[in-house]
């Protein structure tokens, strides 16, 4: 029988441990970048406004109260045609107020799928605890359909920040809309204890 010295020993153990050590560096890396989605498949097309709507913690309102009216802001669901998905928008047609997405535990990265009237602008605004501005993306003008039975367009905007409390996405003029189809969020990563 061979004797095992403390070298032998040390020289089997330490790439083992070293493999396991890096292994799990990756995989705490990959839960921590892991996008969650928000859709809005479970709010109902009534014709009726809501307040608020939460989903997987983030919770959509409006951003201010109205500035023409003393009507209470309010959101509603609108289908996308004809694929029959659903989005949420400020139902304050004369009065476009910014929609707020916010997130109780923060993120580091927020993408968010929308479509809209035609050649109007969009905008997503990421903002710190503070209210400060972190980033934006903006689109000066919708795209809109190539041929007549083509299907609305949906495009994306990202924002992106250390801590991203919420964000709010506008841009219609009055008469105009914006819906969201689809939220994709990376929470900010949570310090090891």
């Amino acid at each position: 029988m061979i004797p095992v010295t403390p070298l032998v020993k040390s020289r089997r153990v330490w790439p083992a441990l070293s493999l396991l050590l890096l292994l799990l560096s990756f995989s705490s890396r990959a839960l921590a970048q892991t996008e969650i989605v928000v859709n809005f498949e479970k709010g109902e097309i009534t014709g009726r406004w809501i307040d608020s709507w939460e989903d997987k913690g983030v919770v959509f309102t409006p951003a201010h109260a109205p500035t023409r009216s003393s009507a209470k802001a309010r959101l509603m669901f609108f289908p996308h045609l004809p694929e029959g998905r659903k989005g949420i928008l400020s139902a304050m047609a004369d009065d476009p107020i910014p929609v707020r997405a916010h997130f109780p535990a923060g993120a580091a990265s927020v993408t968010m799928a929308f479509w809209g009237s035609t050649a109007g602008p969009a905008r997503l605004i990421a903002y710190d605890p503070d209210g400060k501005p972190l980033d934006k993306a903006s689109l000066d003008t919708i795209p809109g359909r190539k041929a007549p039975g083509d299907p609305i367009p949906i495009f994306e905007l990202t924002v992106k920040g250390s801590s991203i409390a919420y964000v709010e996405f506008s841009g219609p003029r009055a008469g105009e809309y914006l819906a969201a189809e689809e939220l994709r969020f990376t929470p900010v990563p949570t310090a090891p204890k």
